[in-house]
Formats: structure tokens, C-alpha cells, sequence
């Protein structure tokens, strides 16, 4: 584990945690990291060892060459940043990297320990998976709590999966049983256009980070970049009959299953969303 020489003072915070593999389809969980980062300016604040918890004949490091000359390896590497959002009442710690391949306990004990020495006392862990779900509709974000009275108070619609599970499975895990909350958000990716990127899961899971945290991120191009992506999978759609076919099989399912998300309580958090946007809330 790469230890902290000295924790920096940090204000309330809270930790955003998303890797890439098994819990990224489509690169929209990874992307969300990346996005805050970048909005914030994020420092990266130190890097876990990567011999602890990486094969590198499954996650390869990459050699870097510039201007024919080779310039170094960059290894694979679970990564610690500090981000200070203006106006915000917690500051932010991000981490993100390739999900481990092994010592899974061992890494959520370590990723633990930083958490307690930063002051953390909740975590956000962000994942994207493959679903039936509809391109044209909005994303579907599920989620999970611990403590679960959070998921009323931050209007989650509850998870029923049971199975398999990644490290965002096992860090949940482990931040609740050491008495931490825990927040696992989860979008829907269309399975049928699984190429990343996916940036309408990503503007989805970032408007529900803004109501796990209490504040507005900016979105930059996402909205637009998220528009384009439902256009370009329009236009694939009608090239295959057996594909719109298909489309339409889902947005009849999902709009029967959501009839009730039409009115009240959704109609509601939306408008409370856009007031913030404007600088009304």
C-alpha cells in the first residue's frame, strides 16, 4: 500500500470511487471519475502499489513511445485524487483504475485505511452494466445503501440482483461493516450498443453523484455528446429492421414500467435539479 506522509486537511469529505472492467459497460461508470476530475482539478494525491493487486498478463502495462523515442512503462494502477469543488460543503476524494485482479480484501482493507486517515466517512461507488434497456429512454440508475434508510432520502430505485459481484461489490461491503455509509450507484447501459463510450449513462450517473453530494457539476459537452450518441444509435437502428424491431419491443416494456415515474415525485426532482442548474436552489 502506498502510505500518506502527511493526510491533507480536508473538509467533510467524501470519496467517488468507479473501475474500469466487469463494472464498466461502456465505459460510463470510468468516465464519470474522468469527468470530475477534470471539471475540478483534481490532484492526484498518491497511487496504490500495483504489484499487490495486478496481473500484468491480464492488465498489461503500456509502453509509451514519443517521437520514436521510448519514453517509459506506465503500469496499472488504482489512483487516490483530491478534488476542492467551489462552493461545496465536502470535498471530494476520487479513485479509479483497472478493477484489481486479485487480493480483493487486502484492497479494500487498504482502500479503507485511506479513507479513515482522509476523514472519509462515505463512499459513492459508480458502476455501469449491460441491460435491456432502451436507448431512447433515459437510463436507468439503480442503487443500494448502507445504512438503507439513505435510499429514500436520495430517491434511489432499490437493486434485486443477487449473484456475481465485482470490487464495487466488496468495497461496499467493507465500508458498511467498518460502520462507513455506502452509496452504489448502477446505470443501465443498452446491451445491443455496448461499444464505449456511453455518455448518456455517464450524464445519468453524474446527476445522481450531484444528488448523493448536494451539488451541481458542471456538464460541459456531456449533454451534447449524449444527444449525438442517441442519434448515431438511431440511425444504426433503422439500417436493421430486426434491430428497430427489437427497440421498439423495449421502449413498450419500458414505458408500460414507468408509467408511474411520469408524474409527482420524478416530475418534481427533475424541476429541484434544474433550479440548482440556474442558480435558483
Amino acid at each position: 500500500m502506498a502510505e500518506l506522509d502527511s493526510a491533507p486537511e480536508l473538509v467533510e469529505p467524501v470519496m467517488v470511487a468507479a473501475f474500469e472492467g466487469w463494472n464498466d459497460a461502456g465505459e460510463a461508470a470510468s468516465a464519470v471519475i474522468e469527468h470530475l476530475a477534470s471539471t475540478w482539478d483534481a490532484d492526484e494525491l498518491l497511487a496504490l502499489q500495483p504489484d499487490d493487486y495486478y496481473d500484468f498478463q491480464v492488465s498489461r502495462p503500456r509502453a509509451t513511445v514519443v517521437d520514436g523515442e521510448h519514453r517509459g512503462i506506465s503500469w496499472p494502477a488504482t489512483r487516490v485524487s483530491i478534488a476542492r469543488p467551489k462552493g461545496a460543503r465536502n470535498d471530494v476524494v476520487l479513485v479509479s483504475g483497472p478493477e484489481p485482479n486479485m487480493r480483493w480484501r487486502g484492497f479494500a482493507g487498504d482502500l479503507l485505511s485511506i479513507a479513515r486517515e482522509l476523514g472519509v466517512r462515505r463512499i459513492v461507488l459508480v458502476g455501469s452494466l449491460l441491460a435491456d434497456s432502451p436507448h431512447t429512454r433515459p437510463v436507468p440508475v439503480t442503487g443500494s445503501t448502507s445504512p438503507s434508510a439513505l435510499r429514500g432520502s436520495l430517491h434511489l430505485e432499490p437493486t434485486s440482483y443477487e449473484g456475481p459481484t465485482g470490487i464495487l461489490g466488496v468495497l461496499h461491503d467493507a465500508f458498511d461493516s467498518a460502520g462507513l455509509e455506502a452509496v452504489s450507484l448502477w446505470a443501465a447501459v443498452p446491451h445491443y450498443v455496448a461499444q464505449p463510450p456511453c455518455p448518456k449513462g455517464t450524464l445519468a450517473l453524474l446527476r445522481r453523484v450531484e444528488d448523493v453530494l448536494d451539488l451541481t457539476v458542471p456538464m460541459g459537452d456531456l449533454p451534447e455528446e449524449a444527444r449525438a450518441w442517441e442519434r448515431g444509435v438511431d440511425e444504426l437502428a433503422s439500417e436493421d429492421d430486426d434491430i428497430a424491431g427489437y427497440v421498439r419491443s423495449l421502449e413498450e416494456a419500458k414505458d408500460a414500467a414507468d408509467l408511474p415515474e411520469a408524474t409527482g415525485e420524478a416530475i418534481a426532482r427533475e424541476f429541484e435539479r434544474y433550479l440548482k442548474r440556474r442558480g435558483r436552489g
